[in-house]
């Protein structure tokens, strides 16, 4: 938008008035004086006081408004006057407000005017954006941000950059291609840099933003975001097609069928079921299944990968496992989701300490299947308990278990102080295939240490 104004003099008697105020340093804060009273009240008025005036000061102020000042430190001038005395010099056909702007070098206006001028510039920078997007998907983004987007103080050149890089962002999703894209990969892609949407980085921030809006356009939702706050970015991203961490974002599994979203059975998954052997699966491969299937539909999880494998070498496939290893991945709880599409029954034992029951209690809260607590019962937590102390702090934690059947072992814990590990109770146990789940599942089993001297 360009402005009807210029900074220039436009005939001689412009430059005259300019020279002339130029010429005098006293005018200066006057000047000054007058160009804040505009800002704020849209006009030239108000009065100005000049304090500290040097005598120099005050012969060149005498001249101009043809006034006696004589012994006055301080001098007032107001708006009136002003305009009087340039009306009455050789300066006559300058006004004022174009004495500011010609002085200053730049345009003046009041609050209101400004506002409304900034307000035009913000709504051609959008309208130019819009027709930029055209009728791509993203152009929705673009309204979005021009109705929600602040103005305040805010670089309209710096906006319009952020906004045409969300467009960029939205159209280049893999999600879009129904494909997977590492976060690097994608950030190059787009912007030629694989560090532009790093976290902590406006651009990262920028890219979550358009994938929420981009989630809401497309009726996305992500669940349990209250229980695992931690992984929220992560699924954000992988619903965009975006994958941040892979490698170490994987599931160990055994004993389990995989369906990819094109109905087919994943043939590498397939190969390990008749194996009977157990495999990591990465976030990218789970990415792209439709649904986990179980024998009998049944899974057993446990915390400890120990622990795990020895279930894995007594199942020998009959039965199908998974590892959680400790807090929840995201590639975890994506298989939950796919245990939940074939209607499976979680078996779940973890750790008796604070943290470990609270992520079973999570799990039970976040799966939208079966989910049942197996072996951790206060005889089960007796059998494995440990001489490991547990700090106050921590035994805080055990403050929010809330599910009635964590409540009990909860308490016991909290009166040992004490936690109780899977290791130590795996041997005294011994689940096997043939067993019912029913008599163990929730803990009714005993689960007595040994004698000392009993024989092994």
């Amino acid at each position: 938008m360009k402005d009807k104004w210029s900074s220039e003099p436009q005939n001689l008697s412009e430059k005259a008035c300019v020279d002339y105020f130029r010429e005098y340093p006293v005018f200066q804060r006057l000047l000054n004086g007058f160009r804040d009273k505009y800002n704020s009240y849209g006009s030239f008025s108000g009065t100005v006081v000049i304090r500290n005036v040097a005598e120099e000061e005050r012969d060149i102020l005498e001249g101009f408004f043809q006034k006696n000042f004589h012994g006055q430190k301080s001098i007032s001038v107001s708006a009136k006057r002003f305009e009087k005395a340039l009306q009455e010099s050789c300066f006559a056909e300058v006004t004022p407000r174009r004495l500011l702007e010609l002085y200053f070098c730049e345009p003046i206006a009041g609050k209101k005017e400004r506002k409304q001028k900034e307000e035009q510039m913000w709504t051609q920078m959008y309208e130019e954006v819009l027709e930029w997007a055209g009728e791509k998907f993203a152009a929705g983004w673009v309204r979005k941000m021009q109705n929600e987007s602040p103005r305040g103080k805010n670089n309209i050149e710096e906006v319009r950059s952020q906004v045409m890089l969300g467009v960029r962002m939205i159209d280049s999703f893999p999600a879009e291609q129904n494909r997977m894209e590492y976060l690097a990969v994608f950030a190059a892609r787009v912007t030629g840099n694989p560090h532009a949407f790093d976290e902590g980085t406006k651009e990262g921030q920028l890219l979550y933003q358009t994938i929420q809006w981009y989630a809401s356009e497309k009726q996305i939702s992500i669940s349990g975001n209250d229980l695992f706050p931690a992984l929220y970015k992560q699924r954000l991203c992988l619903l965009a097609g975006i994958l941040r961490d892979d490698i170490s974002n994987y599931a160990i599994l055994s004993g389990i069928h995989a369906v990819k979203k094109d109905g087919r059975f994943h043939a590498g998954i397939e190969g390990f079921f008749q194996e009977r052997d157990i495999v990591q699966v990465p976030l990218s491969v789970i990415a792209g299944w439709k649904s986990v299937r179980c024998p009998e539909q049944k899974i057993y999880i446990v915390e400890n990968p120990s622990v795990y494998a020895n279930l894995c070498e007594k199942f020998r496939g009959e039965r199908a496992c998974m590892c959680m290893n400790g807090q929840p991945r995201l590639s975890a709880l994506l298989i939950l989701d796919l245990l939940a599409e074939s209607c499976t029954k979680i078996y779940y034992s973890g750790d008796f300490d604070p943290e470990g029951l609270l992520i079973a209690q999570k799990l039970k809260q976040y799966y939208k299947g079966e989910f049942l607590y197996w072996h951790m019962s206060v005889n089960d937590y007796e059998a494995c308990r440990s001489e490991q102390p547990i700090s106050e702090k921590r035994l805080k934690i055990l403050n929010r278990i809330t599910d009635a059947n964590l409540l009990e072992v909860a308490a016991a814990i909290r009166k040992t102080g004490k936690a109780g590990y899977q290791e130590n109770a795996y041997k005294y146990q011994q689940p096997i295939p043939g067993e019912e789940a029913g008599e163990s599942i929730r803990g009714a089993g005993k689960a007595r240490r040994p004698a000392k001297n009993a024989k092994k």
